[in-house]
């Protein structure tokens, strides 16, 4: 029964795989037709010598190895479609290793096929040959898989899935075959219906019309040399332990242990050696690919460091850090400008007690050239570079580059590098990214100085404004003692004019006190919680104040309005002083207040001069423009900035000649009936 359905399945596994290469080669888009066809052709012959022959026979080997050998050639095809751009060496040389472990295993098949007395052995190892192709094979699937464009391939995606298919369904029977020493007709039944299934997969991927685009990282080179390397390490295993039981005698399972435990000693320490990672991997980059950096991965890395979020290391250390990876330096040190030289800046993993700075001619020589220094062809040597270095620099063996930072003409820095595991001298490659990387980190270091000289401005700015603020309310003070000292030289003698001099002397006092407070803080001024405050008594204080300065009538019914009192206090001494300086002296000045069940109003009135509509839009609000000769222009603009900040606002109705009205509009707080009548 398992014979029949191992005839008829790979039978028509091999009819089906026949249409698709016939369907294959008359396509005109997508997959590279002639290729594909190719392989599709060679898994048909395949499948049929299976039928025909059987899976165990030669003629059914060599079958196997020319399909195995026409995918690997589809896929390095279908690398090479990358912009036509030919793959990866390291790529193509893993390629190369897996074809040779499949002819391999055909020329192992074909000796354990003769009369040979080891026969036995080689049939053994040919099936573990297989079983290394079939693991190779899948991952450079994966590899490939990995390439593919996500969403201009999808057909190419099924494809190389089916295709992973038949080599996970080889690795498999092959893998009972050599435990068992016979081949499984279950698993050869079963495996003719998942060729039927994958030639069905590879149906459905050959009817799409989308481009099938792959791209080769370096990594994925990196990964499948290692593998192959994986491979060939324990096919030494396998291939050295058998030959260890044929020639061993009664000490075989000794020796053989012996073997694998020092063998995989050895390699540990090897994979282990920091010195020798680098020199494989700067030989691989040297004689197997074009360029000895995969710019891609490391632009990324480079700008990953620099974008860390907060948290991380400071960003002068980050940009040491990013500099000394592009080129596997274990550490550096910042140079900053001091003065006309370089001083000593942030350090990242290295030691800095023997570091200094460096003179003004240094500094101004890498502005001005911009040249990557190489400290081991300066030290000694009779050059103008060589003697602008510092000795420190010189005489530090473990400084190996200095890396100048220029940014629009000018030198926001250097970085010196310390000497990576493998020494090395740098080609146009290094020096080409060094000096790129190096603008782009000169670039955030100045935009970060920048911000820093931003943020101080802006605390300049602040205690300017503050200062301003004050200077306008000393004004205020001032004019109001004033006119107190010159009322006192008439009235000096009355006991109430005294007792109201020392209430305005007290109350300045008070007011001073609380501007030099303000003078004082290190930051903006932060508002008081809001809170229930009653409007009335604070109008009619103010005006018994302003009185004897001026007029100030204070009229209205109670009212509660959420406010911060001190803010309120010195906004309406704002509009009310504004009030007086726009009055004559005979013409009162009005505080009303009036409230409802949503707001509370306040407003200041005067007849004096008035302002035009255009004043009022444009000017009467901004700081630092008044309509008084020798005032500040600031009342105004503090008065409406506090009302903001007590979630109120003020408008203005003015006329020339006939006055000003100021309206201040707060929300009411609305207290119990108890608490009012108390």
């Amino acid at each position: 029964m398992f014979a029949a359905l191992i005839l008829w399945t790979h039978a028509l596994a091999a009819l089906l795989f026949g249409a698709l290469a016939l369907w294959a080669w008359r396509r005109k888009e997508g997959a590279p037709r002639r290729p594909l066809a190719l392989a599709l052709a060679a898994t048909a012959l395949w499948a049929l010598s299976v039928a025909g022959l059987g899976s165990g026979e030669t003629g059914t080997s060599f079958a196997e190895l020319l399909r195995n050998l026409a995918w690997l050639a589809f896929m390095i095809v279908l690398h090479r479609r990358d912009g036509n751009v030919r793959p990866p060496v390291a790529l193509g040389t893993v390629y190369g290793v897996v074809v040779l472990v499949s002819v391999a295993s055909v020329v192992l098949h074909i000796i354990g096929m003769s009369d040979d007395p080891m026969a036995g052995e080689f049939l053994a190892a040919s099936l573990l040959m297989r079983m290394l192709f079939a693991v190779a094979a899948l991952v450079l699937i994966r590899a490939l898989h990995q390439a593919i464009a996500p969403e201009t391939s999808v057909g190419l995606r099924w494809t190389v899935r089916a295709l992973a298919a038949i080599w996970f369904i080889d690795f498999n029977l092959v893998s009972v075959a050599y435990i068992t020493a016979a081949w499984p007709q279950a698993l050869l039944a079963l495996r003719g219906l998942g060729m039927i299934a994958v030639a069905g997969a590879m149906a459905a991927a050959l009817q799409r019309k989308d481009e099938w685009n792959v791209s080769v990282s370096r990594t994925v080179a990196y990964q499948s040399l290692s593998l192959v390397a994986i491979l060939a390490f324990f096919a030494l295993l396998a291939l050295t332990t058998s030959a260890i039981a044929t020639v061993g005698g009664a000490n075989a399972r000794v020796l053989q242990t012996a073997f694998v435990f020092g063998s995989t000693a050895a390699m540990l320490t090897l994979v282990s050696s920091t010195w020798l990672r680098a020199w494989l991997k700067v030989k691989l980059a040297k004689h197997f690919f074009r360029h000895r950096y995969d710019y891609r991965a490391e632009w990324m890395r480079f700008t990953d460091t620099l974008g860390s979020p907060a948290g991380a290391a400071p960003l002068d250390e980050r940009i040491v850090k990013a500099i000394a990876d592009l080129v596997e330096s274990p550490g550096g040190t910042l140079l900053v400008p001091e003065g006309q030289g370089l001083g000593h800046g942030a350090v990242w993993n290295w030691d800095s007690d023997a570091t200094g700075p460096a003179e003004a001619a240094l500094a101004q020589h890498l502005a001005n050239t911009g040249r990557i220094l190489e400290l081991d062809g300066l030290r000694g040597a009779d050059s103008v570079e060589a003697a602008l270095l510092p000795q420190w620099m010189l005489d530090r063996t473990d400084a190996w580059v200095l890396v100048p930072l220029p940014h629009l003409g000018t030198l926001t820095g250097a970085i010196l590098l310390a000497r990576p595991p493998l020494d090395r001298a740098l080609d146009w490659e290094d020096f080409d990214l060094l000096k790129v990387a190096g603008r782009q980190v000169a670039s955030y270091l100045a935009e970060a100085r920048a911000q820093e000289a931003l943020a101080d401005a802006q605390r300049f700015d602040e205690f300017n404004r503050r200062f301003a603020f004050i200077l306008h309310d000393i004004k205020n003070l001032v004019s109001q003692l004033t006119l107190t000292a010159r009322n006192a030289e008439r009235h000096a003698d009355k006991p109430e004019f005294r007792a109201d001099m020392v209430e305005t002397l007290r109350d300045s006092a008070e007011k001073m006190t609380a501007l030099l407070a303000r003078l004082s803080q290190h930051g903006p001024r932060r508002a008081e919680p809001l809170r229930a405050v009653e409007i009335l008594p604070l109008v009619e204080r103010i005006a018994a104040e302003r009185s004897a300065q001026h007029p100030v009538v204070a009229s209205g019914h109670p009212a509660i309005a959420f406010a911060d009192p001190a803010a309120l206090d010195q906004l309406l001494a704002h509009l009310v002083q504004n009030a007086i300086d726009a009055s004559p002296a005979s013409e009162p000045v009005t505080i009303a207040v009036a409230g409802d069940a949503n707001h509370v109003t306040i407003e200041v009135i005067d007849h004096g001069i008035g302002m035009s509509p255009g004043f009022v839009r444009d000017k009467l609000f901004k700081p630092f423009v008044s309509s008084k000769s020798g005032g500040f222009g600031i009342g105004a603009f503090e008065a409406r900035q506090l009302a903001t900040q007590m979630d109120g606002r003020i408008d203005v109705t003015s006329r020339e000649g006939a006055g000003s009205r100021f309206r201040v509009t707060l929300r009411t707080a609305l207290v119990p009936t108890t608490e009012r009548a108390a």
